[in-house]
């Protein structure tokens, strides 16, 4: 029987260091508008929500045709926030696959939503799955702003850090290893998200100031999915440049190609 897979793109209005980010236009759409539609591309899922408490948003999906779940909660986090999604709908507990989708990155590649789906339904001991690829440069590595991840060799999650992870006895960057930077989405069961929503902070999770912590404190099991690519999140006005020159390049490799560009999922 084939896998119920809904994407939930937890959104709110206002946000610290860029107020109203996911409704500053770019290229002639919103940030979130961009996001939903890039993820409309993902062939694994089946249904895709923006998920909100705030009617600013929820009109403006309206407006561009997408769909969304009203929470009624001024959620602390996206985890609660999709989790208020699915108490708002009761028929998402029947989902197989429930997957968080960031409303701010808007270059997230289809391959990295499916290969986290892909990874949490080929383990079945596994609560939940997130996803990291290669760091490639000394920057990188030590940028306090990039969480780290290692790996047990299963793939496993073992622990994040936004310090240099592992730093080595010598505690520095080495060239020759293989370290792994987190990209922020998360793949949940239904069940287990209900249950992970009304757990307490952990001591790792506060220290760290990274929510997933607490998955591992508790003693779930996070399966990671190498994925090629990292993707562009939008925190300050700079990125939104970033994300321009993105959406640019893509476009013109698809006129390259000899076909229109499009956002929706084939």
């Amino acid at each position: 029987m084939a896998s119920r897979v809904v994407g939930i793109i937890p959104a709110r209005y206002h946000s610290t260091r860029l107020p109203g980010k996911l409704l500053r236009p770019i290229l002639g759409k919103t940030l979130l508008q961009w996001t939903y539609e890039n993820a409309k591309k993902a062939l694994s899922l089946d249904e895709l929500f923006v998920a909100t408490y705030e009617e600013v948003i929820s009109h403006h999906v309206q407006e561009f045709g997408g769909r969304y779940i009203y929470t009624h909660a001024n959620c602390l986090n996206g985890t609660e926030c999709v989790a208020a999604a699915i108490k708002a709908e009761p028929d998402l507990l029947n989902a197989d696959v429930i997957i968080n989708i960031q409303g701010d990155e808007p270059c997230l590649s289809k391959e990295t939503i499916d290969c986290v789906v892909k990874v949490l339904l080929e383990n079945p001991e596994a609560s939940m799955a997130t996803a990291v690829t290669k760091i490639s440069t000394k920057e990188e590595a030590l940028s306090f702003s990039i969480v780290k991840c290692v790996m047990d060799q299963k793939g496993r999650a073992l622990y994040f850090s936004r310090q240099l992870l592992p730093s080595g006895k010598m505690q520095g960057w080495k060239e020759d290893f293989p370290y792994f930077r987190h990209i922020g989405i998360y793949a949940y069961r239904p069940s287990f998200l209900q249950e992970l929503v009304q757990l307490p902070a952990t001591p790792l999770q506060l220290q760290e100031d990274l929510e997933q912590l607490k998955v591992l404190e508790y003693g779930y099991q996070i399966q990671v999915a190498q994925v090629a690519t990292a993707t562009i999140g939008v925190d300050v006005p700079e990125d939104i440049k970033k994300v321009e020159q993105w959406l640019c390049k893509q476009n013109t490799f698809l006129l390259q190609e000899g076909s229109a560009p499009h956002w929706e999922k084939d």
